[in-house]
């Protein structure tokens, strides 16, 4: 069997008696504070519907959304019936336990009473935040890597699988990887370059569809190298559930696309 050796990195970059900053948590900082550069940024370009300062204030809206929307999809989604008997357990984030699908409409919700708060354009805002969503994408697949979590299928004649601590000793694909290149770097890279194009910046909700339809896109697709979570497996017609999951949020990216060419430019 082919397998190259796990890089043994330290989950916890460094420890002071009982506090502990891990590499995880590095990259919810890094993604946020990242992301809403890159916001700041892009605002000042036209059509400016907002400012840097209405980017920053945002801040703490969106990391509301992404911890409360995070746990309580993972609650719901993944381990309804668990939680149900041991409703305390809920609490315990620090054993983990985030969902993404969970996290975006956490976002989500966060974006429409910011926007009616501040009296802001939310498709506009929307836009801004797809654009900088990957970057923190990649980096918690990164993360999820060093941590050695959510790592992938059995493939022992892959010439760069690994054997990760924890999922036996067979190779197996470093999917963690596969999702930080699609889901962070390509999806990235994709609205940036579609961001360049004037046009789209001034019919808001466009860029927010193709971020629904490329993340959809690209989870669906990375799922097939990913190990499904134990206490789910495959489910109907051998999906899993970031799959299923996924589904609508490409129905909804075809709608946000289709009902901003029909609005008025801005």
């Amino acid at each position: 069997m082919f397998a190259i050796p796990f890089p043994q990195i330290d989950p916890v970059i460094f420890a002071i008696g009982p506090f502990a900053v891990r590499w995880y948590a590095l990259a919810y900082i890094a993604g946020l504070f990242g992301g809403i550069w890159y916001m700041r940024w892009m605002v000042k370009r036209p059509p400016a519907l907002m400012t840097p300062t209405q980017i920053d204030d945002f801040l703490l809206w969106a990391l509301g959304g992404v911890v409360l929307g995070g746990r309580l999809g993972y609650v719901l989604f993944y381990k309804a019936g668990y939680y149900a008997t041991h409703p305390l357990e809920i609490f315990k984030t620090w054993e983990g336990g985030m969902s993404f699908h969970g996290g975006l409409l956490g976002v989500t919700a966060a974006i429409l009473l910011y926007a009616r708060y501040a009296k802001v354009n939310k498709w506009y805002l929307a836009d801004c935040i797809a654009c900088a969503a990957p970057i923190g994408l990649g980096l918690g697949r990164l993360a999820n890597f060093i941590n050695a979590e959510l790592w992938g299928r059995v493939a022992p004649d892959l010439p760069w699988a690994m054997v990760f601590p924890g999922a036996g000793d067979v190779p197996r694909h470093p999917s963690q990887l596969y999702q930080a290149g699609l889901e962070g770097l390509a999806l990235l890279l994709i609205l940036h370059f579609a961001w360049r194009n004037e046009s789209l910046r001034h019919r808001p909700g466009q860029l927010t569809g193709m971020f629904w339809i490329g993340y959809g896109v690209f989870r669906s697709f990375g799922e097939f190298f990913r190990e499904p979570d134990a206490f789910l497996g495959f489910l109907i017609g051998g999906a899993t559930m970031g799959q299923l999951l996924s589904l609508p949020m490409i129905a909804f990216g075809v709608y946000c696309i289709w009902r901003a060419r029909r609005a008025p430019a801005v």
